[in-house]
């Protein structure tokens, strides 16, 4: 996803806005399968990005895509894992490093 031009999160790209996030997940969110299930539940979605797990037990995804999609695998993942997330925060992310489609777990 080349970007044509960017503000504050967001970038122009073959006539689409698209946007760069960083979703915390807080919860019962590690060894639970999660960065797994984030991967398995981007397919079809017009996402890239990363997840992964933080040292104080959070997750981190950030995500690149136009925000329908970005909301369509965050409602996917909040449906699938219910209970086990207690918080999402959501924020601008200052840049994207997806190098190509899907979301790909960084250990």
């Amino acid at each position: 996803m080349g970007a044509l031009w960017g503000v504050g999160g967001s970038w122009y790209n073959g006539g689409s806005m698209n946007e760069c996030r960083m979703i915390v997940f807080s919860g019962r969110v590690q060894g639970v399968g999660f960065r797994m299930t984030a991967v398995a539940l981007s397919r079809g979605l017009a996402v890239a990005g990363t997840v992964r797990n933080l040292p104080d037990g959070r997750v981190e995804l950030v995500v690149q895509g136009s925000s329908g999609e970005i909301e369509s695998l965050v409602g996917r993942l909040r449906e699938h894992f219910g209970g086990f997330i207690r918080r999402v925060d959501e924020s601008p992310a200052a840049a994207c490093e997806a190098a190509g489609d899907g979301i790909e777990i960084v250990r």
